[in-house]
């Protein structure tokens, strides 16, 4: 069965801990336990994405949409858009910077990650986690 619910937040800080709850609250409603791998990575991804969007996003954009979808075997997508027109990539960090490794976290917890265009509305960044197999 594949599920999937979809929230606008406000573009301020304080989403990006909601998004974060929303999200655990909708895989546990549908049946990721507290101790599922899964559930936790997709949290930590949403949360690096929303706060992509709260620090990168349009100045003039007052709201960013979450979405994540819970499919048949266990794995989890999570998409987070916004109306800028550009990409996030990975770069280069030094060992001394602070920031900048949210995409390489996103990378390396993710199967797989990419952009989706939404055209002259914007993009999609998106997220798959796969089940954990010890579950």
């Amino acid at each position: 069965m594949l599920r999937r619910n979809a929230f606008r937040l406000p573009r301020h800080p304080a989403s990006v801990g909601l998004a974060r709850r929303r999200v655990r609250d909708h895989l546990a409603d549908w049946g990721h336990g507290q101790r599922d791998a899964a559930l936790e990575d997709a949290v930590l991804l949403v949360s690096e994405l929303a706060t992509n969007v709260v620090r990168h996003g349009p100045l003039l954009e007052r709201e960013f949409e979450v979405a994540v979808t819970a499919l048949a075997d266990g794995s989890c997508l999570i998409e987070v858009s916004d109306e800028g027109q550009h990409a996030p990539r990975l770069r280069s960090v030094g060992e001394s910077e602070e920031a900048g490794r949210g995409l390489h976290l996103v990378e390396n917890l993710s199967a797989a990650w990419g952009v989706w265009s939404r055209g002259r509305h914007g993009k999609t960044v998106w997220a798959l986690v796969l089940a954990d197999a010890n579950s």
